[in-house]
């Protein structure tokens, strides 16, 4: 009896304990990335992870779990250990729009997980192929309504970015463009240069290329002010369609519950490495992002107000939950 008992305390006390925020991370950490390898989510979790697992002197790995209209990979996390040890790092789709695409969700994303930082805005072009006799969002307003349902729009689905956009200028302007769903923003960028579509929405990363040979145009982007690369596109607020805008962000989130220490440790070291004048060079201002790096109360607050704002285009655009 005696020596079982010895035997347990032994096991015990070779089991790895509770991460504290002094020494966090203390050992491995996952970032769950709810989208496939290769686009704009995985591309920005890819350099975060090599740089915090330099801060923290421990391996950081990304783990890609797509699916379900990224449902798969955010419930995995929402039913982690609250120890700050796996983490989310999703576009605002899983948090602020999933929520009134769905009736039902395999996890509740305000109640399970916890924001840690906001790392992005996402600022995306208005963009048409050359074809397009509009060089400004007046100007193909007014193309949509002279010549109703001539024009297609690519979207990533229901409840993206183009689709809510090109829905709230419908409802604003009763301007009439038909949606064509892709599978992301890749096949939605090669259908306009193609033609088969005429508009869509893309970054800066994805589009800058393509305006500069002059294969797409910019009309307007979406952000507060206009971007230094291209002074010349105005910004839709500017364009004289500020309520259009459906705000496109990327954040990092813990499963609920995780100490608030531990998730303060973590957004302080996620915002050193943001902060970092080569970081930020090479990963976000070369892509035409805005970084971010909020805290945790912040990054809470800008959930709900956002949350309320994909709440009512989503009901302007007359999507009906699935």
């Amino acid at each position: 009896m005696m020596r079982w008992l010895l035997s347990a305390i032994l096991l015990l006390m070779a089991l790895p304990g509770p991460v504290t925020a002094q020494d966090f991370p203390g050992r491995l950490v996952k970032i769950v990335v709810p989208y496939p390898p290769g686009g704009g989510v995985d591309g920005l979790a890819r350099p975060l992870a090599e740089w915090l697992g330099r801060a923290w002197k421990q391996n950081v790995i990304i783990e890609n779990k797509a699916g379900a209209a990224t449902m798969i990979g955010g419930t995995e996390v929402a039913r982690s250990a609250p120890d700050g040890l796996t983490l989310l790092l999703t576009s605002d789709s899983s948090i602020t729009s999933n929520p009134h695409l769905f009736k039902t969700m395999q996890y509740d994303p305000i109640k399970e997980l916890a924001p840690v930082t906001q790392l992005i805005d996402l600022n995306q072009f208005v963009l048409v192929h050359p074809s397009v006799v509009a060089n400004t969002m007046q100007e193909l307003v007014a193309l949509a309504k002279q010549k109703p349902n001539s024009l297609n729009y690519g979207s990533f689905g229901n409840g993206s970015q183009p689709h809510l956009l090109f829905e709230m200028l419908r409802k604003e302007t009763s301007a009439q463009i038909q949606q064509i769903s892709y599978r992301g923003i890749a096949p939605a960028i090669t259908a306009t240069l193609a033609n088969e579509v005429q508009t869509t929405l893309g970054s800066v990363a994805v589009a800058a290329g393509h305006i500069e040979v002059k294969k797409l145009k910019a009309l307007a982007i979406g952000r507060q002010t206009r971007l230094s690369s291209h002074p010349e596109v105005p910004t839709l607020k500017e364009a004289g369609f500020a309520t259009t805008e459906p705000r496109s962000w990327f954040g990092v989130f813990a499963p609920a519950g995780t100490p608030p220490q531990t998730v303060a440790a973590i957004q302080q070291a996620v915002a050193r490495v943001l902060n970092d004048p080569e970081f930020k060079s090479r990963f976000i201002e070369r892509a035409g992002h805005s970084g971010v790096a909020s805290t945790p109360a912040e990054f809470a607050a800008f959930i709900q107000e956002d949350l309320a704002a994909k709440r009512a285009m989503i009901a302007a655009a007359g999507i009906v939950p699935e």
